[in-house]
């Protein structure tokens, strides 16, 4: 059975970049295996790969149109390769050619591929292919010292049979083991044995039994940063309002309604927790008491008597020996005004502030945030919520191993 055990490729934007080399065939299956796995593939074709593999193939395999000109008319602003690299979760060139290889280290951006590779901010990784004493020369192992010192993995080669007849190091590894190394670069250890708690998605306040007062939240944002804290090696626990989004894997979902029923699942697990998230958009206001039959149509005007709603996040800060306190604040005007007041005046650790209205923020696919703390300001720039996730979440588990230092 083929199926990846590791969930980690769930939901995530793979780039594969295949190159020239005889293993270009290898990477065919590897979109199978990646597939399997929850990812979503496009790949990047270079020259050299379709003298080995048609672009028909791999767009067959992946679902998606099959990218190769770095100047593409046909790409926003011709800016194919921006697009590329803010969608990708991962960029993985397998195989990588000797070629390819030294093209990276040199800082190269001639070609699609590489042009993404220096634009990208996600994990880069190589899965070398080339004949064994192209591996064994010393040229290809300082280029491949270089990709390591900034930060790109590598993963192979294998030892084994070749193409051209010789036996030894330079196999591309097979395509289970490249989607396995693919789904570890999402995990990181960096909260491994910490519990956090999170809260996500709206609330839903009843009027009536038919109808509520709510908010725009979708709820992708709080999800991301469970999965993303999940994949740090967490134990979460995600508190979340009516959404219509899937748990991700290996988190603990806790749905509720209201803010009351919020709180109270919040609060019987807040002191066993190491670190408590609150994106979720909670209600200010509910109705004082909603009506238990559905509101007929009669007058011209209605009012509701509204009662503020527990304040979940401050509660959870006040607790003695509470955990470490994670706020958000969408706002509309003085972003970062707002948001210190929020983390004074709620005695928070940290707050995420980030701007909502005129397409940001609530139900859109993409975010930015502005990460305060008693260090400073931390700009995360606009990314997609999944993107985005993992990056507050390194920043959380820095300020929190710092904390404990």
């Amino acid at each position: 059975m083929h199926i990846l055990a590791n969930k980690n490729l769930a939901n995530k934007h793979i780039l594969l970049g295949v190159t020239g080399s005889i293993a270009a065939y290898k990477a065919a299956e590897l979109v199978r295996r990646l597939r399997e796995g929850g990812a979503e593939v496009r790949v990047v074709l270079s020259a050299g790969g379709t003298e080995f593999v048609t672009p028909l193939t791999f767009q067959a395999l992946s679902g998606n149109p099959v990218h190769s000109e770095l100047l593409d008319t046909e790409a926003e602003a011709a800016m194919g390769h921006i697009a590329l690299a803010r969608w990708a979760d991962a960029v993985v060139i397998a195989p990588a050619s000797a070629n390819v290889i030294a093209r990276l280290a040199q800082g190269r951006a001639d070609d699609l591929l590489a042009a993404v590779c220096l634009a990208t901010e996600v994990p880069v990784a190589v899965a070398p292919a080339m004949n064994q004493q192209m591996w064994a020369n010393a040229a290809t192992q300082d280029n491949l010292q270089r990709l390591r010192a900034r930060r790109i993995h590598q993963f192979g080669p294998a030892e084994g049979g070749q193409a051209c007849g010789e036996t030894g190091l330079g196999r591309m590894l097979e395509a289970d083991d490249i989607a396995r190394h693919t789904a570890g670069l999402f995990d990181t250890g960096a909260l491994a044995g910490l519990q956090v708690l999170l809260t996500a998605g709206p609330t839903q306040e009843a009027i009536d039994p038919v109808r509520y007062l709510s908010n725009r939240s979708s709820g992708r944002m709080g999800y991301a940063v469970a999965q993303a804290a999940a994949e740090a090696g967490a134990r979460v626990t995600l508190v979340s309002g009516p959404t219509a989004l899937a748990t991700p894997p290996r988190v603990e979902r806790i749905d509720v309604r209201s803010a009351e029923e919020m709180h109270t699942a919040v609060l019987a697990r807040a002191t066993d927790a190491d670190i408590f998230i609150a994106t979720a958009a909670v209600a200010d206001y509910r109705p004082v008491a909603p009506v238990q039959q559905k509101i007929k149509k009669t007058a011209d005007n209605l009012s509701l008597e509204l009662v503020r709603n527990p304040d979940i996040l401050a509660d959870v800060a006040a607790l003695t020996d509470g955990p470490l306190t994670v706020g958000f604040a969408a706002e509309t005007e003085n972003l970062l005004e707002y948001a210190r007041d929020k983390l004074a005046r709620k005695g928070l650790d940290m707050i995420a502030a980030n701007r909502v209205g005129n397409g940001l923020g609530f139900e859109a696919e993409e975010n930015a945030l502005s990460v305060i703390d008693a260090e400073g300001v931390t700009e995360l720039a606009q990314a997609p919520k999944t993107q985005l996730a993992r990056r507050l979440i390194a920043r959380i588990a820095e300020y929190f191993k710092r904390r404990l230092g």
